[in-house]
This record gives C-alpha cells, structure tokens and sequence, in this order.
C-alpha cells in the first residue's frame, strides 16, 4: 500500500507568520501596491498615450517641419522646393547683375549720345565753315596781290570762322543735328557703342558675381559634396498670432493662434463638438479650455471679434503648446491654438506669418537620416529663398519642435525614472525584508539546530525563509497592477491631460509594466534576501543550538567613555544595532532626497517669481518685422518711453545640443540695459543665466553661430549682466551692426514701457510681455504644483513605513532585554527613552544628512536636466524648506514613536525567563 506524503510543516508555518504577524507585512504590503499601481499605471497609461500619439501622426498627416518666409512664395519655387533642387545662385547673381549693367550701360549711353552728336554736328559746322571761309580767304589775297605769310594767312581765317561760328551754327546746328543723330542710331555706331560699354560692364559685373558668390557659397554651403535631393511636399499653413478676451471684458487674457480649417497637413482630433461652419465659430485647444474654464457654446473675443466654440480639438502638431520653438517651457494657460474657416481667419486684423509644412515622400529610417534628410531641405530651402528674394524667418524640422515631441519624450523620461524610483524602494524594502528575516533567524537559532539535527536541508529552511518576502512581493504586485490598469490608470491619464493636449487613446497590455512592476521587483527581492539568508544560514546545527552566531568570536566589546548609565546603555544600543541604523539612514536620505524636490521645485518657481520684476528690460518688447513702412520711410514711433535696440537669434552650440541665445545691440546710455558705452567690437555682456549654465567668466571668448548658415560669431566677455530672463548677449549698437555686418541705421525694434500703439501690426513681428517671461513657473506650477504637495504628504509616509519597519526590528532583536530591564524595576517609560531615545539621535542624522545628501543630488539633477532645455533658472530651497524638510521627515518618526512605546509596554517581563539559555 503506498503511503501518502507528509506535507513540509514549514509550510504551514509560513501563513501561520503571515497571519501573526499582518500588520508588519500589512504595512509593507500596502506601501508596496500603492508604488506599484502607480509606477504600472504610468507604463500602461505612458505607452497607450505614446502608441496613440504615433498612431496619430500617421493618420492625421504629421508636419515633417515647417518653415516661415517674409511672404508668400511662387508657385514656381514650391514645385523646385519639391524636387529638392538647389538653385543656381550663381547663374542667378550674373543674371540679375547683367541685367542691371545693361540697363544702367543702356542709360549710359543714352545720355552720352546728344552731348557726342552735339560735339560731331558742332565740328562738322565748324570744319564747312572754315572750308567756305578759306576759300574766300585765298581769294581775296589772289585778287589784291598781296603776300601773306602762312601765319598771318592762318590768323585772318581763324578770325573770320570766330566771327562767323555763331551765326553758321544757329542757321545750320538743328538740321545738322537731326541727321547726324538719325545716322549715328541707324548706323553701327549706336551698337557698337552699346557692346563696348557693355563688354566693359559684364568684365567688373562677373569679377564682382564671383567674389560675392564665394562668400555665399561658404556662408551656406552651396556646393556641399554631400547634398542629395529630398522629394517632398510641401504645404500652405498660414497662421495670424492675435489676443483672446475671454470674458468679454476688453482686456487681453492671453495669446491665440489662429490656423484655417485643413484636411491635407497637421490635422486634429475633435474631442468635443463640431467644427465652425461660417465666420463667426471657432475650434480651440482641449487642454487650453480646460486650464481656463472654457467649453462648447462659450464666447471669446479674438483680435476684437466675438467667436462661439464649437469643438475641443488637439491639433497633431500641438500636442504640446509651445508659443515659440525658442521657449524654455509650453504654456497651455496664456497661449492657445485655433482653427476657424477662411472668412473667420480674414475677419482678424493680423499680420500673416507665412508658414509652411513638409512632408518626405520616402520617411527617414532614424533620428540621424531625418537631420541628414532636413539639412538637405534646408540648403534646397536656402537657394530658392535667396532667388525668390524672400527671407526664412524659422526653419523647424520634426525632430526639433518641443510642440511635437515634449510631450512624448516626458511620457518616456517619467517611465524610466518611475522604474528607477520603484527599483530604489524595492533594494530598501528587501534589506529592510533581510534585517527582519536575519533578526528573525537569530530569536529562533534554536529551533533552526534542531531542524537542522532533525534532517533538513539547508536548502529548505533557506526556501522557508524566502517565501515570506517574495510572496508578499509578488501579492503585492499583482494587485498593484490589477489597480494599475483601473483606477490608478485614470489617475495619471488624468495628470497628462492636465498638462499636455493628447488626443483620446486606447488601453493596451504592456509588457513593460509586467516586467518592471512584477518580474523585477520579485527579483530584486530574492536575490537581496537570498544572500542575506545564505549567510545567516551559513552555521552548523550545533552553533545554532548554541546560539553561536558570531563570526568574529574574539572581537572585543568597544570600550565606552564612563558617561552615565542611560546613555552608555543607548550607546550600546546604538553599536548592537549598526547596520540597521545605516539601512534607517540610508532609506531616510532617499526619502530626503524626494523631500527636497517636492519641497525645492515649489520654491524655486517662487524665487523665479520673486524676481519675475528684474526679468524685463522693459515692459514691452516690440520686435518689428521690418524697420522701413511700405513707402520706405524709417518706422518711427511717438510712445516717449520707447527706445531703439536690435535683436539677432544666434546658436550655442555644444556636442549635444543648440540652444538659441539672443544677442541685443543696445543705445549708449539706454536708461533699459545698463552697459559701458565704450565696449569695443567684438566685446560683449552675457546674462548671469548664461554664465551660470555653461560656466563663462570676464575674459572668457565665446563662440556662437547663425541659425540658417555657416557665419559664426566670436565675441569676448566683457562683463556679467545680472539677469535672469534668458540666455542672451549684450552689445553696443555699433558693435552690433559690426559683428552682424548690419547698415548703420538698422534697428530691430523699440523697448518701452506703454505699449506702442501707433505702429500698423502689420510691420510688427511679436511683442514681449512679462507674461512670456513668467510662462515657465505659471505653467509649471499649474502642471505640477499640486503634485509636489501630494509628493510631500507620500514622502512622510514613506520615511514613516521605513522608520516603523525598522524600529520594530530593532525592538523585537531586543526584548529579551527589554523583558529583563523590567524584571530589574524599570518602568516602561524610562526603557521606552533607552531604546527610543537612541533611535531618535539616529533619526534626526539621518534626517539632517539626507537634507545635505538630497539638496546636493537635486541640485545636480536638476542641473542635467536644464542643460538638455532652452533656458535656464536655479534650483532653490528657502530657507523655511530646510525647516520644513527636516520637520516633515521628524513628523514621520514621532508617529512611529507612539507606535513603538506601545509596542514596548506590551513587551511581558518572562519573555527574558523564557529564553534562559
């Protein structure tokens, strides 16, 4: 008869712990599902939204770039743009110069022929006259018989042609002259004259053709060998910038861009309602409406004009709104994207910005192929504009517009760094799991040697004591992800709707989740818990049954100063339980170093805002489009507080990256931008931004680049201007136009602080507000403001979990002391203050090392961040944050301390007697 197989009672035992000891596994149970929901959440919700996203720029047609002219290009440019060709400047530069030069030899010559015919006629008269006359001469001297000589012969015709000159001219000088100039301009004379002056010409026209076309051929790089044509397609996506009113109350709320409605480039989705039909309707951004209280059947003003929205849209290329390619954040607060029909856009009295889209016929494989391919559309871009006399104002491939990406590239950076923090907390949890288990294994070393000497493996008490943690791990895996797929999905989809306009999306199973959520925890677990127990384990029967656990058996105890009993004891305590105390200050500094974002990054947006006055030069910065009207007179303006300046966008170019920097050329003692009037060419002020990012000093030489060509800029710190508003250089007016090769009267626009008001809009290209400058902590304070609050209240859970967690290790290795200090009379209060007393010194260092730890680690941080972003500002804790971090991880300990005394008095005096050894 086959005998049935007793079960392993190990098993048993361990639900048996489980269920003994539920609010220890409890507690790290629930802190577990809570990160573990959210961080699957975030994979889940991340890779639907990123999955749509791409979807989406398939369907809905996405820009492959875009670019902006001063005016509306050719019909025959496009096509040429099209095919990828580049234009023949050279051909185009003689061309156009040889037709200068004939008109200019074909005046020339004009205006040469009367005084030539004049001086010919004038010397035909003369020389008849003086023929007539010294025939009349010979004559007379023949009659008289008298001899003259040649000279007096000479002399007395040359007296009578003087004489007579006048008179022979008046009666014979128009008839004379009509036939002279009807001969000379039917005749070969007029041609010749014309092809020698224009041989003549064309010599200094090509010298000059061929000096100025290698100049440009370096500028642009017109016969790059690499070159190749792209095909692609190109279309019209015009747009107006005006101002949106959105309570009717006649003062601008903000900054609309307004598109005409499109079904062949850059399209939308239509979250709510339908899309305008006549003049009066009008689509705007989802997310914009949201942030500002805005809905279907709403009325704005736009430029003036009332228009009723009829649809919440997210428009492909916006699904981060970006005002600006050059800005350093979106702002989905004061700017706000539209689309209205034909007649609703004509009805808005704004200048034109003649933008166009491309798509590549062939897409590119990569990243690297697309800026190769974008170079090339650039340099085709570069050659029709210079033949179609057109300026490009922005060129922007697909792969460098934040509008486009930012809003993916955040979804894909917060899944790393949400797989990163959960790694983090599960290498702390599984040590905490490891010190529980190694304090576990020594209360029960007994019953180990006993197992041990009864036939079980090392192997088995090793799975008995792994079971605990990897299965608390994986439980807590599995519900984290069942919520992280449900409710907390809708938590973090909620979060990225609040922030970026993404179009709707479908839940998909991500792999990602399983295995950073689950697989990784689990392993992570069992690999940290599985080292400890092996070397926990690694005694043999006897030694357990001794309770012989010390490897270092002659260590000597370290000796003490003769302080008092109280704090020689807690000392003590102190040393007996070291690596729990490094694991506690381990664990706290990284609850620290969350602290000091969620407390720093609110403080920093409120120093950023505090300075928010010192950031604007002047209140309005007006940049023009052109600075001479339609009738060529110099735009002038009568705002007495407006001053002229210019303005180039130039790049800074490190191996990574370009970032734009702006470079000003400033009026001798402007009452705006404090700089010396005697600063030599070449010589500049860079902001303290600037400076503060990439590290330059006075004397420092910086070296920037022209954003369209290959011109490059080489200018020398003359001085640190303190500002903080951008990444920009300072220059005086002549320096400027030097450095830029600029006219001597050329300026870019006015600063002022009234608002220009008498200059048309048309010749006005943008006008800079201190909105504009604030649009970084506005919406980063809407995006993430709230967050961090949430943030801090988890963090104080989490040092609390932490603090508790490890307090109770440190109080269960210890009862038997504890039990025997109450048998000698203690109360509980005074051992309450040994053991908690010890516990609260090394709290509080790790809360002051994890403030130094975490500033530190978020100053570097946040540093690596912005050097991948257009701007800059400084990270910054006030001072009542320090206070404020420091009180926030205490609080978390004085919650576990009332935990704790309890946990002491229930401690019975026999637990001592029962582990008499």
């Amino acid at each position: 008869m086959k005998k049935n197989k007793v079960a392993n009672p190990l098993n048993k035992r361990v639900f048996r712990e489980l269920i003994g000891e539920w609010h220890k596994y409890l507690v790290i149970a629930l802190f577990l599902i809570f990160m573990i929901s959210f961080i699957s959440a975030a994979y889940v919700a991340n890779n639907s939204m990123i999955t749509s996203l791409h979807e989406n720029n398939v369907t809905k047609n996405l820009e492959d770039g875009a670019f902006e002219v001063n005016k509306v290009l050719d019909e025959k440019y496009i096509e040429a743009l099209e095919k990828g060709e580049k234009a023949d400047i050279k051909t185009y530069y003689m061309d156009k110069a040889k037709e200068e030069a004939d008109k200019e030899v074909e005046t020339a010559v004009n205006e040469a022929i009367p005084d030539e015919i004049d001086k010919a006629v004038r010397e035909a008269i003369e020389d008849n006259l003086r023929a007539t006359v010294t025939e009349s001469v010979d004559a007379e001297i023949a009659y008289s018989g008298v001899s003259l000589s040649d000279e007096e012969r000479e002399a007395k015709i040359q007296s009578e042609v003087d004489k007579n000159l006048d008179t022979a001219i008046g009666m014979f000088y128009d008839e004379s002259y009509g036939e002279a100039y009807d001969e000379f301009m039917n005749g070969d004379g007029y041609q010749e004259a014309l092809d020698e002056a224009r041989e003549e010409a064309y010599e200094e026209v090509e010298k000059t053709v061929n000096e100025e076309y290698e100049k440009a051929a370096d500028k642009y790089d017109l016969e790059n060998p690499d070159y190749e044509p792209v095909s692609i397609q190109v279309y019209e996506n015009f747009y107006k910038d005006s101002t949106e009113d959105r309570d009717g109350d006649g003062e601008k709320e903000g900054n609309i861009r307004l598109y005409r409605d499109r079904d062949d480039v850059d399209m939308y989705s239509i979250l709510e309602g339908t899309m305008p039909q006549n003049e009066n309707e009008i689509a705007i951004d989802r997310m914009h409406a949201d942030n500002v209280k805005l809905k279907v059947g709403d009325t704005i003003s736009v430029g003036g004009n009332d228009y009723k929205i009829t649809a919440l849209i997210a428009l492909v290329n916006y699904s981060t709104l970006y005002e600006k390619s050059t800005d350093s954040m979106f702002d989905a607060i004061y700017f706000d994207v539209a689309i209205v029909t034909d007649s609703g856009f004509d009805r808005v009295r704004s200048s034109i910005h003649y933008n166009y889209a491309w798509t590549y016929d062939e897409k590119p494989e990569d990243v690297v192929e697309e800026k190769e391919m974008s170079e090339n559309v650039m340099a085709s871009l570069i050659s029709q504009a210079v033949i179609a006399d057109a300026e490009i104002n922005e060129f922007l491939p697909n792969y460098a517009n934040n509008a486009i990406h930012f809003a993916e590239d955040d979804l894909g950076s917060d899944m790393a760094m949400s797989g990163i923090l959960l790694d983090i907390m599960i290498v702390v949890l599984a040590f905490i799991f490891a010190i529980t288990i190694s304090s576990t294994i020594n209360k029960e070393a007994s019953v180990i040697g006993t197992l041990r000497a009864s036939g079980y493996t090392k192997a088995e008490l090793v799975a008995h004591y792994m079971a605990m943690p990897v299965l608390v791990t994986l439980i807590a895996a599995i519900i984290g992800n069942i919520l992280g797929y449900t409710y907390m999905k809708d938590v973090v989809v909620g979060m990225y709707y609040n922030s970026y306009s993404l179009p709707t999306y479908k839940t998909l199973f991500t792999y990602d989740a399983l295995v950073q959520t689950t697989i990784i925890p689990v392993i992570i677990m069992f690999i940290v818990n599985l080292i400890v127990i092996i070397k926990q384990l690694g005694y043999t029967p006897l030694q357990f049954l001794r309770h012989d656990l010390k490897k270092n058996k002659n260590k000597k105890a370290m000796r003490i100063p003769r302080w008092s009993f109280f704090n020689r004891f807690r000392t003590r305590i102190m040393l007996q339980n070291l690596p729990n105390y490094l694991v506690l200050i381990l664990g706290v500094s990284f609850v620290m170093m969350m602290l000091s974002m969620a407390i720093g990054f609110p403080d920093s947006l409120k120093a950023y805002q505090a300075h928010v006055d010192e950031m604007m030069f002047a209140d309005y910065q007006t940049i023009l489009k052109t600075n001479v009207d339609d009738d060529d007179d110099t735009i002038e303006t009568s705002c007495k507080s407006a001053e002229r300046f210019s303005i180039e966008s130039v790049n800074y170019n490190t191996e990574e990256y370009s970032e734009t920097i702006s470079v000003y050329g400033i009026q001798d003692d402007s009452k705006y931008v404090e700089i010396p009037n005697d600063l030599g060419n070449g010589e500049a002020y860079i902001s303290s931004t600037f400076s503060d990012k990439y590290g330059y000093d006075v004397g420092d030489t910086i070296t920037l680049s022209a954003k369209y060509d290959n011109d490059t800029y080489t200018i020398k710190v003359a001085g640190i201007y303190d500002y903080m508003g951008s990444l920009s250089v300072y220059m005086s007016t002549e320096g400027f136009n030097e450095l830029f090769d600029k006219d001597d009267d050329y300026f870019s626009g006015f600063l002022s602080n009234e608002e220009i008001e008498d200059i048309d809009s048309k010749y006005i290209a943008t006008t800079i507000t201190i909105d504009d400058i604030t649009k970084i902590s506005r919406q980063l304070d809407h995006s993430m403001g709230a967050y961090m609050t949430y943030f801090q209240y988890l963090c104080i859970i989490l040092s609390a979990v932490l603090i508790y967690l490890l307090a109770k290790v440190i109080i269960e290795k210890n009862e038997n002391a504890i039990s025997m200090v109450k048998i000698l009379g203690y109360e509980n209060r005074e051992i309450s203050s040994l053991y908690m007393t010890s516990t609260t010194i090394v709290v509080i260092i790790a809360c002051l090392i994890g403030e130094v730890v975490g500033v530190f680690v978020m100053n570097l941080a946040f540093k690596w961040y912005l050097m991948s972003m257009e701007g800059w500002f400084d990270f910054v804790i006030l001072p009542l944050g320090y206070v404020k971090m420091f009180l926030f991880g205490f609080l978390s300990y004085v919650i576990v301390m009332f935990i704790d005394y309890n946990r002491i008095k229930k401690i019975p005096m026999d637990e001592a007697l029962k582990n008499v050894e």
